[in-house]
């Protein structure tokens, strides 16, 4: 659990600031479950240069309420929490300056973003929150008041988790938060789990990954691990002591980040194949003629314009697939084929030939500079894959429409994935099977 905090002080000598506002959004790695937003009587003069940069008066803050009003809340708040903040050692030595005034020794355990998108966005040109977001796209209104700014760290820390591949934040954070042993019944943990499509995470009492899966149901695929009487189950149900999981709204996107999860962390009880992940390939071929035929070859080399499958039957499938929705001519999939077009019109290789290069793009990433666009995992969300010059770059999540069609943009506030044959394999596969993804062709103006 993370308390996403910023706060607003008057300023002055160190150790004699006050807190005039305060904003703590408390959040569970997936969705905020409570918020507390609220002016504070600081007892004090505001600095003048304070007042100027936030629009904070004196004037505004003598009917709020003083800090001894409202302690109680933050405590419960932040109970239990991680708290999160732009510059965290500022802000957590302001709040318990003000806690040993009253005389409470206010302890929690903190996360810098600073630090964090220093380590996970190395090359931004600033790790100033302003500049930060709008570098990544991230939308900010009420800039230098606690909580547009507690905003705009929460919406940066979502996106800090995405890129955190190593899990090292989570892994840490688990690490700090058990003690001893958990509850001897693993179904309790389901039970807080949702039923929405993404990667899970099963630890040991180390907080160390043992496990990871993909799945569009979380609850219910966890649920199984936890009542499965085979031995793989029985393993992950006696060592299993914390399940964490990444709501990801598109299944490719939790696919494609399962299996390079699992190459990354390599999870005690996965199984791991350093073999491709096809067995077969479609590409073209003319052998000595002028049609365009695309042919089925045994292969785990995939050529720079071949299409993977997992075994021939497949393959074999994909090709009857296009042939019905393209009108294919035979002569397409087969060389020794007589071609029907140019029988019946005289012009046979030119039609053909387009013909099978249009059902071919149509399945094809290769060369291509486009974002696959899917559900996100809110209302008005949107996940993307980002793929330039037919190579997987990564993913991320979009809200505002003028983010989809800028590269720049896309790349800056995306989550890096490796592109390798299997990832390429992976998205074309899916493709063929799922019509459901929307295609935008991308320019590399800003």
């Amino acid at each position: 659990m993370y308390a996403i905090l910023d706060i607003e002080s008057t300023g002055g000598k160190y150790n004699e600031e006050g807190i005039m506002e305060i904003a703590i959004h408390r959040f569970d790695g997936h969705q905020v479950v409570d918020q507390f937003i609220c002016l504070i009587n600081p007892e004090r003069e505001i600095q003048p240069f304070v007042s100027k940069l936030t629009g904070i008066n004196n004037a505004m803050l003598r009917s709020a309420p003083k800090f001894h009003e409202v302690a109680k809340r933050i405590v419960e708040i932040t109970e239990g929490a991680v708290i999160v903040a732009h510059n965290a050692q500022f802000d957590y030595r302001i709040l318990r300056t003000e806690f040993r005034r009253l005389g409470y020794n206010y302890q929690r355990k903190t996360l810098c973003t600073v630090d964090l998108s220093k380590q996970l966005i190395p090359d931004a040109e600033s790790h100033s929150l302003g500049k930060l977001a709008r570098s990544l796209g991230i939308p900010m209104s009420d800039r230098h008041r606690a909580n547009g700014d507690a905003l705009a760290t929460l919406k940066l820390f979502k996106l800090l988790l995405n890129k955190d591949t190593d899990k090292k934040i989570i892994t840490e954070v688990i690490r700090e938060e058990t003690h001893g042993e958990l509850s001897p019944n693993q179904l309790d943990m389901v039970f807080n789990l949702p039923s929405e499509t993404g990667v899970y995470y099963l630890h040991d009492r180390d907080g160390a990954i043992i496990f990871l899966g993909k799945t569009k149901d979380i609850k219910k695929r966890v649920n199984q691990h936890f009542t499965d009487v085979g031995k793989l189950g029985r393993k992950l149900q006696k060592e299993t002591k914390k399940v964490s999981y990444e709501h990801t709204g598109s299944e490719l996107i939790a696919i494609l980040k399962a299996y390079l999860e699992q190459k990354k962390n390599n999870p005690k009880y996965n199984q791991i194949t350093k073999k491709k992940l096809f067995s077969h390939t479609v590409d073209f071929s003319r052998n000595g003629t002028e049609h365009i035929v695309l042919e089925v070859e045994s292969s785990r080399t995939l050529k720079t314009s071949a299409m993977a499958f997992n075994g021939a039957e497949a393959a074999k499938n994909f090709l009857g697939k296009i042939q019905d929705e393209f009108e294919l001519c035979p002569c397409s999939l087969d060389l020794e084929a007589i071609c029907k077009q140019q029988e019946m019109e005289g012009v046979g290789v030119i039609e053909c030939n387009e013909k099978v290069i249009t059902a071919y793009e149509k399945y094809s990433v290769r060369g291509k500079d486009i974002a696959l666009l899917d559900r996100g995992r809110v209302t008005g969300e949107r996940s993307f894959i980002l793929i330039k010059n037919g190579q997987l770059q990564g993913f991320g999540y979009v809200e505002l429409n003028y983010q989809i069609n800028n590269i720049h943009i896309l790349e800056s506030i995306m989550t890096p994935m490796p592109n390798d044959d299997n990832t390429t394999f992976i998205i074309e596969s899916y493709l063929r099977k799922n019509n459901r993804l929307k295609t935008i062709p991308l320019t590399k103006q800003t």
